[in-house]
């Protein structure tokens, strides 16, 4: 399947991050995800096509059933996109705290 969605735009909705949190703990089929939510099992199914057309869902057939779950690789890319904002707010709080520091001496 070819990937033609942002995975950003994807995580961005609060329904596709609740499916991937209950795929992250085991496979699940569409019925199941949709068991889970108060929602019609086309509108899970919809959400369900959006995060597999951005590589965050793989699906498996075992049998007559469809199977999905996490895409860690992809989750991977989306974790390292994320650090490099951690190291920077890190940079930032740190230096923060040197000035804190600083002007509580001062202070005494």
């Amino acid at each position: 399947m070819k990937v033609r969605r942002d995975v950003f735009q994807a995580i961005a909705d609060p329904t596709r991050r609740a499916i991937l949190l209950l795929i992250a703990a085991q496979s699940m089929t569409p019925n199941a995800i949709a068991e889970e939510f108060h929602t019609s099992r086309q509108a899970v199914s919809k959400h369900i096509q959006i995060l597999t057309e951005c590589g965050l869902v793989k699906q498996e057939q075992k049998g007559r059933e469809i199977y999905y779950h996490i895409n860690a690789n992809k989750m991977k890319e989306i974790d390292k996109w994320i650090e490099q904002f951690k190291k920077i707010l890190e940079t930032q709080f740190n230096q923060l705290d040197n000035v804190l520091s600083t002007m509580k001496k001062q202070k005494k």
